[in-house]
């Protein structure tokens, strides 16, 4: 047959037949590519899952990646029933190369979302979620320059042109098999069954369940391990999640109070999170009001309280902390030294979705966007930490190493109690810093952070509330030109539990090195000082971004953990030791500093004093992964009666956090 051929439905089925063979090959590389997946990632606990259990993830996966393609043929179905109707009045030489590009241009845009999610999961331990948007509310210039400096950018490119390039070769190879020259005629029923028959089979793939739901409805557990249950989701599905959560989130339309089961009683959350019988709903943040008790020496001293998130500082690998692989160089005597909370975990896996439930005394919600990018962003929330201080007479400050752009920390954080706003530009000015040499592609370098908070502890004429965020152990991992780096051999068992390449994996450490030493050198001119008996400091992180990297033997109880460090002057400090191995997480960090330098002084918040023994104190993660006084879990599957109660705690606290949102915004907007 001629191509410039007027087109049959003979031409239709042979199109419909090609491109499902494109189809099917595309099944084959994303089924390929999920068993790269399952090797680039694998912990070593997998090893204990039974054959079953993975084969099910794969078969799930794969079940899951058929309905996505199965979507994409329904345009191919739609223009086959299209022509069948335009038959004899159109070319075949126009028709085909619809159907050619239509196949082509989807599946580079499926297999670009793929290798999106690789990435994504490499860098965060999780598949594509709503934080993907944080590509273009961060620094994007940045971000770009980032992925140059420390990706292998001309390689990646190259590997990209070769697939597409693949892929391109397959689909024409496959459009140019021929067709039978035996020229066919059907009845018009005969079409229509057909293509009936084809659209019915398409909508069933899409499906992929004959039950209530369609299986991307309810993609459920195959295993216990989290590993492998990450194994069985599809990339698509997982942008497509992200996407509707976003939207929602704009227009803050979850509803948490449900999803966490407590609809039409909010009364139970509060019950739960703050032990109380009896709620008040009419004025629900003094549900959450506690008063610190009164305390002579903390009232005569009033010290400066400064706390500190450095940058993506996991704990985990402190473990392996020694003489040749010194990350943690000045900050290890203060470690040894003062309270170190030890099972104690982050609010969520990004900075700034960990960053302000910490400074608003809340639990952050899961898939929202920040509240500084939201219809929350003018809300003076009641239970911002820096209120509590202003309050007490403290002059109040916060601090940013980078842009105060980034993320609208400028625009928000002024309406949460701080009295002054600051980020790269003020202390580069005060410092008189060389922006050639002193800055790095996020911000200053973390030595000027640390410089410009004790000058303004040094020049301060009252007591001093600071919070800080560094920058540095960000990617692209640059070191001040001046420092020098101590040599970090990694050994054997160390190695056994890193995954990738073990030269780019050096430069973060070095750069971890870096910022957990530069943390040190500050606490060494606190202690060394007149501040030493007037200032408090806490050191925690905002994540453990590091945990893409690692293979945990335990991967709830390491993943998420964090520092939750204290300096006390030794005229406040307890005289009863302090239980360091109670469970937390950043709920918990502020109302156990209340409790440690305010005297007599009432605050609202979620999370709990972990000095108090008489409560069950649980860390919680916005990824639903939970740390109790006995291990950690998952959110959804306790295996105990504790956990049980910590997982009823996680859901309520949650609720309670959007109720309260949603009220103190109903109340602004009234």
């Amino acid at each position: 047959m001629q191509t410039n051929e007027k087109i049959t439905f003979q031409h239709i089925l042979y199109l419909l037949k090609s491109s499902l063979y494109v189809q099917l090959i595309m099944l084959l590389f994303m089924s390929l590519f999920r068993l790269f997946f399952y090797f680039s990632f694998a912990p070593d606990t997998v090893k204990n899952v039974p054959f079953s259990e993975i084969l099910g993830a794969f078969w799930l996966g794969s079940r899951l990646d058929l309905s996505i393609l199965g979507y994409t043929f329904i345009p191919i179905v739609l223009m086959a029933i299209l022509f069948t109707f335009l038959q004899r009045r159109v070319s075949y030489k126009v028709t085909k190369p619809l159907f050619i590009w239509y196949l082509f241009i989807i599946d580079v845009v499926a297999s670009l979302i793929l290798a999106v999610d690789y990435g994504y999961y490499a860098f965060f331990n999780e598949h594509i979620s709503i934080f993907i948007f944080g590509f273009f509310n961060d620094d994007t210039t940045a971000l770009l320059k980032i992925f140059w400096k420390n990706y292998p950018t001309i390689k990646i490119f190259i590997v990209a042109i070769l697939y597409i390039s693949t892929l391109a070769f397959i689909i024409k190879k496959i459009f140019s098999l021929p067709m039978s020259k035996k020229e066919k005629t059907f009845k018009i029923s005969t079409q229509f069954s057909i293509l009936f028959t084809i659209a019915l089979v398409t909508l069933l793939a899409i499906r992929g369940s004959v039950g209530m739901f369609p299986i991307s409805h309810w993609i459920k557990d195959v295993s216990s391990n989290h590993f492998v249950n990450q194994v069985r989701k599809n990339s698509v599905y997982s942008l497509i999640d992200a996407v509707n959560y976003y939207k929602k989130s704009l227009k803050s339309q979850r509803n948490l109070v449900k999803e966490m089961g407590f609809e039409n009683n909010i009364s139970a959350a509060f019950q739960i999170v703050t032990n109380k019988k009896i709620i008040n709903l009419q004025d629900p943040e003094k549900n959450l009001l506690k008063t610190t008790p009164y305390n002579k020496q903390i009232q005569k001293l009033k010290p400066n309280v400064v706390v500190i998130q450095v940058e993506s500082f996991g704990t985990p690998i402190l473990k392996y902390e020694s003489d040749h692989f010194d990350i943690m160089r000045h900050l290890k005597k203060h470690f040894e030294e003062d309270t170190l909370f030890t099972n104690f975990i982050s609010a969520a896996n990004g900075t700034i979705v960990s960053m302000e439930p910490l400074l608003l005394n809340l639990v952050a919600r899961p898939n929202t966007i920040p509240y500084g990018q939201s219809i929350f962003k003018n809300m003076q929330f009641p239970t911002a930490a820096a209120r509590v201080y202003e309050k007490n007479g403290y002059e109040t400050r916060y601090l940013y190493g980078g842009d105060l752009s980034w993320r609208n920390v400028g625009g928000f954080f002024p309406h949460q109690g701080f009295e002054h706003v600051e980020g790269k530009v003020k202390i580069a000015q005060t410092l008189h810093l060389n922006k050639a040499k002193d800055f790095h592609d996020w911000g200053v370098y973390d030595q000027f952070l640390y410089k410009y908070i004790i000058k303004r502890l040094k020049d301060a004429k009252k007591p001093q509330f600071i919070y800080a965020m560094t920058t540095n152990n960000h990617p692209p991992f640059e070191l001040y030109a001046d420092y020098k780096s101590k040599k970090l051999t990694i050994d054997a068992n160390l190695s056994k539990h890193l995954k990738g390449d073990h030269k780019g994996i050096l430069k973060r450490l070095y750069d971890y090195q870096y910022a957990l030493d530069m943390a040190g050198k500050f606490l060494d001119a606190i202690k060394s000082s007149p501040l030493a008996k007037n200032t408090v400091v806490v050191i925690t992180a905002d994540n453990n971004t590091f945990e893409g990297h690692m293979k945990y033997d335990h991967f709830y109880q390491e993943s998420k953990q964090i520092p939750f460090y204290i300096y006390l002057p030794s005229s406040i400090k307890p005289k009863k030791p302090i239980d360091t191995s109670v469970a937390g997480s950043h709920k918990d960090l502020f109302p156990t500093l209340y409790n440690l330098t305010l005297s007599n002084s009432s605050y609202m918040a979620v999370g709990n004093n972990l000095l108090d023994k008489s409560i069950l104190h649980c860390g919680i993660n916005e990824a639903g992964v939970i740390v109790t006084s006995d291990g950690a879990f998952e959110s959804g599957v306790p295996k105990n009666e504790i956990e049980k109660k910590c997982d009823a705690y996680r859901k309520a606290s949650i609720a309670v956090t959007d109720f309260l949102v949603k009220n103190w915004y109903k109340r602004l907007k009234h």
